[in-house]
């Protein structure tokens, strides 16, 4: 019987030292993901803030600024201007006669 008892009492530390050491991972794994989850929230916010100003960037009114004060562009005539379709064919723009 007393064998028994010490083999018995030998299985419980080994289960009672394994429940410890996965609880401690298990912890260990959870302050991990609470890190995780505070850098994946400041990334939104920055993500946010980057298409905030993309779409800022990419305005039609400020790059058609820039494209005439910094590159000195400037829109063609409508006499200059045809329009390609889908399959190829292109179509004159009527001109438009100013009054």
């Amino acid at each position: 019987m007393t064998r028994l008892n010490m083999f018995l009492l030998a299985v419980l530390v080994i289960c009672a030292l394994a429940v410890i050491t996965s609880r401690h991972k298990a912890r260990k794994l959870f302050i991990e993901l609470q890190k995780e989850d505070v850098l994946t929230k400041k990334l939104d916010v920055e993500w946010g803030q980057l298409q905030l100003e993309q779409s800022t960037w990419a305005m039609h009114s400020r790059i058609e600024k820039e494209a005439g004060q910094n590159l000195g562009m400037q829109v063609a005539p409508a006499n200059r201007t045809q329009v390609i379709l889908e399959h190829g064919e292109s179509v004159q723009k009527p001109e438009v006669k100013d009054l």
